[in-house]
């Protein structure tokens, strides 16, 4: 229905890498706002390694937008319809208690 696999491969790693640098990004994020907090993870090369990633996503998820809009695009509408459905069915769930 999709097309080829290459396509839907395309379609789902610009927002699997996306949501990956959204991650990482948390790190910097809580390394901030909670210091103090028990790390029993370490991100390892940190800060480096972190940023090097953060700077190899937006490179990748920009050329698939440059080379194939034709397919990350819809991963990314796709994935934002979600937002919606996932408040509407925490809207749902506080409404059954």
């Amino acid at each position: 229905m999709s097309g080829k696999y290459g396509d839907l491969l395309d379609m789902v790693s610009f927002v699997v890498v996306l949501f990956y640098m959204l991650t990482i990004i948390g790190i910097f994020i809580l390394r901030k706002k909670r210091p103090d907090a028990p790390r029993p993870y370490k991100a390892f090369g940190y800060p480096v390694l972190p940023l090097i990633y953060i700077m190899m996503g937006i490179t990748f998820c920009s050329l698939l937008i440059i080379y194939k809009p034709k397919f990350t695009w819809p991963g990314l509408i796709i994935t934002l319809i979600g937002i919606p459905i996932y408040y509407f069915a925490v809207q749902q769930k506080k409404g059954d208690k």
